[in-house]
């Protein structure tokens, strides 16, 4: 085997550990309480055999068929340049229905909605795990449970003060960590199974399809705990730009789900040997000598969990912000080699306020539990959705069995998610009514940057013309005008204004484009382009890696050997700005004053690019809507 081969595997290999503490986090969690609520929750079971084999029929069929199949074999095939998520898979589905403007239009909505779901989930999800983990110190030691809040948002206010780190040093770090997680559960699941190994009987799909026959009811209400078993595939699949593909499959088949089922079975092997462990059949599953250490494993597990919707988050954010559904918010980049490896500060404190306050709203985590499955499941029915318009483009012999499958996948789901509409009341509206507005949020700012565009198009002057017409009755003045634009076919709407209002130009004139490349980083020598258009009026573009700050000034001292010269005294940029006033009702007055408000908290040209403060000027333009 070549060096190559051999340096692509250790990297390979490193990538799945390295997902294990970033992918897979959430659902490795999950046993802490999804079991648990089947027998113990809002819609509890009576505890027997039957009902213990049905449920983990079901739990391991559930993850079979909507995890390891649709999400880590299929879904994950649909990336968009590497990126997942389902605000990528609704890029890929609208170029299928772009020929149909309504059908198109109905995508966009569906995947844009998803992804305001995901946000509440992201935000339940740190709430919920750390949460059941530290409440294991009421199994073990009761004295302590009113620490029990305090020590969580501890935690959590810790995690969300690293995220500034990097995917990849926090991966790192915490990859070995829930290696040893996986290993403990499939540890403790396979010393209960090997006590009462009749357990394995589940793994046949009639106990599951026999209860719901017998008890229909009581099954479809199963269902909300079943999926809680679920909850860390749309973070799996959202999470994909930051490791690739292959090392999260790798992960899964590997290590992931074993010791997962192992464990899910384990606790039913106890339950079936002792009914009253329903309590917390976790924790009760460990000898008393390990409890301790078993709480501290689950602590840290459990931040791992929330790392995975955190990372998640930021992936949401970079996404909708490219598509036009955000406005621009500043991104670090934290990784070399992996693009898609952010940390969003905005969104990162946005989170930590949104957690703590549910910790202390709901208060513990079978409160929490209630909200927790809506928001996923209402993502998943989408994402099937998507993905069978992506899937429509296909051709060969494993189209139709793939469509069959989707078909099945949204059967299913939209059977989790009328088993979850079920705890509505029980503070189910939460993710719903975040989702609702995070929605409202996203198609404001998209629509009302359209039509800011649209009024823009109607000034807007061709530079072609522009460069071709002389301007000799223009008055020149001393110095370099630098105008930031990101069409270089039009000519600056702050030129404009400033020729219409000033009606002078500079002698020197630089109309200044960024670009931001596919690569890390950008050697100095490829990091300035210049044309000269006209006399004394260029056309100047700069570079940046994705690893980069984009420091304009810095940057443009380069330009000398070009030839330009940009004396920092005599150089002031123009920066054009919208300032949004109510107009004649293309957008009603609520979402106007939103969309106002959203472009007063974007962050300014100016600032992102770290131009000095003292030789800007910004030419607002009052635009109606």
């Amino acid at each position: 085997m070549s060096a190559t081969a051999d340096h692509s595997h250790s990297s390979l290999g490193g990538l799945a550990l390295a997902a294990l503490g970033v992918v897979y986090g959430d659902i490795g969690t999950s046993p802490l309480y999804a079991f648990k609520e089947a027998f113990h929750g809002t819609h509890a079971l009576a505890v027997n055999e039957a009902s213990v084999l049905a449920t983990l029929s079901a739990f391991f069929w559930a993850m079979m068929l909507i995890i390891s199949l649709k999400y880590v074999w299929i879904v994950l095939k649909f990336d968009n340049d590497g990126e997942g998520g389902v605000l990528a898979l609704t890029a890929l589905a609208h170029r299928r229905a772009a020929k149909v403007p309504r059908l198109a239009a109905m995508v966009i909505a569906a995947g844009v909605f998803a992804a305001a779901l995901f946000y509440g989930d992201a935000i339940i999800t740190p709430a919920i795990s750390v949460l059941s983990a530290v409440e294991g110190l009421t199994v073990a030691a009761p004295q302590f449970e009113h620490l029990v809040e305090p020590i969580t948002i501890g935690i959590l206010v810790s995690l969300f003060l690293i995220q500034k780190h990097g995917t990849s040093r926090v991966g790192a770090f915490f990859g070995p960590i829930t290696l040893v997680w996986f290993a403990a559960l499939a540890v403790l699941g396979l010393d209960s199974i090997v006590q009462t190994p009749q357990v394995l009987a589940a793994i046949n799909p009639m106990h599951a399809l026999a209860f719901a026959m017998e008890y229909p009811r009581a099954a479809f209400l199963l269902l909300s705990a079943v999926f809680l078993a679920l909850t860390g595939g749309e973070a799996l699949y959202a999470d994909m730009g930051h490791f690739g593909a292959k090392a999260v499959r790798i992960a899964w088949y590997g290590l992931v789900c074993p010791a997962l089922l192992i464990n899910y079975f384990g606790q039913g092997a106890l339950v079936l040997r002792d009914a009253s462990a329903v309590e917390n059949p976790f924790y009760l599953l460990a000898p008393d000598w390990f409890v301790f250490p078993l709480i501290g494993l689950a602590t840290v597990a459990t931040v791992i969990a929330s790392q995975a919707t955190i990372t998640g988050a930021y992936s949401m954010t970079l996404q909708a912000s490219r598509l036009g559904y955000l406005p621009r918010v500043r991104i670090l980049h934290t990784s070399d080699r992996e693009r898609g490896q952010i940390y969003i500060p905005s969104v990162n404190w946005l989170m930590l306020v949104s957690v703590v306050v549910l910790v202390l709203q709901f208060g513990s985590s079978n409160a929490l539990a209630a909200a927790y499955g809506i928001a996923v499941s209402g993502t998943m029915i989408i994402t099937t959705v998507l993905a069978v318009f992506v899937s429509l483009s296909i051709t060969g012999r494993v189209r139709l069995p793939m469509l069959a499958g989707l078909g099945l996948f949204a059967l299913l789901e939209c059977a989790f998610f009328g088993s979850n509409l079920t705890k509505i009341a029980a503070g189910g509206w939460f993710p719903m009514l975040l989702g609702a507005l995070i929605f409202v949020a996203l198609t404001t700012w998209k629509d009302g940057s359209a039509l800011v565009a649209g009024q823009r198009r109607t000034i807007d002057v061709p530079m072609d013309g522009f460069i071709r017409s002389p301007h000799p009755e223009v008055p020149r003045v001393a110095g370099t005008a630098v105008y930031l634009t990101s069409d270089t076919s039009v000519v600056p709407s702050a030129l404009f204004h400033n020729l219409k209002h000033y009606k002078v130009m500079h002698e020197q004139t630089v109309f200044l484009h960024v670009i931001n490349e596919e690569i890390p980083y950008v050697t100095d020598a490829d990091r300035l382009r210049l044309t000269r258009l006209a006399p004394d009026i260029y056309q100047l573009d700069v570079h940046f890696g994705f690893r980069e700050e984009p420091d304009l000034p810095r940057a443009l001292g380069g330009a000398d050997r070009f030839g330009l010269k940009l004396e920092p005294m005599l150089t002031t940029y123009f920066v054009a700005r919208s300032v949004i006033v109510d107009g004649p009702g293309a957008l009603p007055r609520w979402r106007c004053a939103l969309f106002s408000w959203m472009t007063r908290q974007a962050e300014g040209a100016a600032t992102y690019y770290r131009l000095p403060a003292n030789q800007v000027v910004e030419l607002g333009t009052q635009v109606m809507l």
